[in-house]
């Protein structure tokens, strides 16, 4: 069904937004919040674009740019910051990846 990377969601720090793809209206209101609040709190506090990518294997995956000549944004807070997500948030990680692998990619639990 989905062969290429599909985007679940970001924020950038330079326009103010948040982006959540159409395709997954369909989550719970309070996964929605959840991770609006946890990329914007994320842009706020290192600048920059995150971007919640499902790979091609269903694994989701934190993309992180800037633009070239932002000499605000901390590289190095970035990864501490996408560590500390990964451990505080990896129940609802994983409840996203098994969600997408069963609704998306068709596979069985």
């Amino acid at each position: 069904m989905y062969e290429e990377k599909v985007v679940l969601c970001g924020a950038n720090a330079y326009e103010k937004r948040f982006y959540l793809n159409p395709d997954f209206e369909a989550l719970p209101q309070d996964v929605k919040n959840e991770l609006k609040v946890m990329c914007v709190l994320y842009t706020e506090d290192v600048g920059g674009i995150l971007t919640l990518v499902f790979e091609e294997n269903g694994e989701l995956c934190f993309e992180v740019t800037s633009e070239e000549n932002d000499f605000l944004f901390d590289e190095i807070g970035s990864r501490l910051k996408i560590k500390e997500l990964q451990n505080t948030k990896q129940e609802l990680l994983e409840a996203l990846q098994l969600y997408y692998k069963v609704f998306f990619l068709g596979e069985e639990l």
